[in-house]
């Protein structure tokens, strides 16, 4: 049998108890991205709407597909002994990092380590993208191992292909060759096995050019939206990096359908979709004016450019030509602030293996771990200790906590200086603090 430094389903299950609180729901589930035509005639209760990826350089679509249909209880039996559980990255606990988890399809007994190695490449291209990249060290990675009787997927290359697989996933979905669709309910079973899923990603062994997002999906585990794509097509990243912008950014897609329409409905709730003109903004103080002017990393200046939403009129986005748009593309500057926000709305600015409910001593140690570029203040009994600034790991005593056999309080603080997020509202999300009782 094949060994593994793993965590086993049922452990991962129990450790899996600290789960980040489901979210608002999805930017696709908003006023105005609920505008995309629904082209199958089947009822709401038997759909999920999808969008998919026609070509590495096209704007996204959207589309209904059947809902699968709920576990049989021989599925249950078969994933209940199923989905070993690895770590890929551990930043740190996971009740303060971003957990992602990845689970893999199309790929038998013997291939469970090309989809670990499939899932370091497929991450590696991911956090080339800003801010993933300057944000690495918030995030831990998971794999779970869905081991399918066949390799591959179906409709690989051609629609007549088929596999049997734990997930099903399948290319032609709803007859569209790039869409690849699975099973969302077999995806929640393996996806809980994780010790924590703040966002997930399934790997379909090919190397065929898909995806899909599953940007309405709200699971009770924890997560918002499912991407899928290829594992071994060099462009597929693009797909999950642009998803993430609905699950974490909570940022509505920027392009339209290239066909007439006008947007009439209240403003948008996104971010980055408005009806207002940049002077509008501006004189108003509204979305995204403190950006208003400023170059943006995917190109241009940020202003307020019609299209986005669906719509060709009537709304705008921020930037030309963002990964919000087009993929292949960066976030402009209102989508990295959103993204970055996004992070922090699951992992710490600041974190301790040491914990805040045990009582400690002035001679014990306390080691904190702050995020990239974020400094460290300290705190006895609510008075800063000036000299202690920066230092991340310091002795209670060492900080002034006199020896008068009374209760102290040692506080930590540390918030992220990046100038990428300009809105009070979504700064918030960029400090902590942890505080401990120290008996002087």
């Amino acid at each position: 049998m094949r060994r593994r430094t793993s965590i086993s389903g049922r452990t991962a299950a129990v450790i899996g108890t600290t789960l980040a609180a489901v979210v608002a729901a999805t930017a696709a589930a908003t006023t105005a991205q609920g505008a995309a035509p629904a082209p199958t005639p089947q009822s709401p209760e038997t759909q999920q709407t999808v969008e998919y990826f026609t070509g590495p350089d096209g704007h996204p679509r959207h589309t209904k597909v059947a809902a699968p249909k709920p576990l049989s209880p021989a599925d249950k039996a078969s994933i209940a002994a199923d989905g070993d559980v690895t770590s890929i990255v551990q930043s740190g606990p996971v009740d303060s990092k971003l957990d992602v988890v990845f689970v893999g399809d199309g790929y038998t007994e013997a291939q469970q380590e090309d989809f670990h190695a499939d899932i370091r490449a497929k991450w590696a291209k991911m956090t080339e993208v800003e801010p993933y990249a300057s944000y690495t060290g918030l995030f831990n990675v998971w794999a779970v191992d869905a081991v399918s009787r066949d390799s591959g997927v179906s409709g690989d290359p051609t629609q007549d292909v088929t596999r049997d697989t734990a997930l099903g996933s399948a290319f032609f979905c709803d007859g569209t060759e790039r869409l690849l669709c699975v099973d969302t309910n077999k995806v929640e079973s393996y996806a809980a096995k994780a010790p924590a899923a703040d966002l997930v990603v399934v790997l379909s062994n090919s190397t065929k050019y898909g995806g899909a997002g599953y940007n309405a999906v709200s699971s009770q585990v924890g997560y918002d939206g499912i991407a899928t794509a290829s594992s071994d097509n060099a462009q597929s990243d693009q797909i999950a990096v642009h998803e993430t912008g609905h699950s974490l950014g909570k940022l509505a897609d920027e392009y339209d359908y290239g066909q007439p329409g006008t947007y009439s409905g209240p403003e948008p709730t996104e971010v980055n979709l408005s009806t207002l003109s940049a002077e509008e903004m501006t004189g108003r103080q509204q979305k995204w004016y403190r950006w208003i002017g400023q170059e943006s990393p995917d190109g241009g200046t940020v202003g307020a450019y019609e299209g986005g939403g669906y719509y060709q009129f009537g709304l705008n986005r921020p930037t030309e030509n963002s990964i919000m748009r087009t993929l292949g593309r960066e976030f402009n500057l209102p989508g990295r602030e959103a993204m970055i926000a996004g992070f922090y709305r699951h992992a710490s600015v600041l974190t301790s293996r040491v914990g805040t409910a045990q009582s400690l001593s002035r001679d014990d140690r306390i080691r904190v771990t702050p995020a990239a570029r974020a400094r460290v203040t300290w705190y006895v009994d609510g008075h800063e200790v000036a000299a202690a600034r920066g230092r991340t790991s310091v002795e209670p005593g060492s900080l002034g906590v006199p020896a008068d056999g009374r209760t102290h309080t040692v506080t930590a603080k540390a918030a992220d200086p990046t100038r990428a997020v300009r809105t009070p509202a979504l700064r918030k999300h960029l400090s902590a603090a942890l505080t401990w009782r120290v008996t002087g």
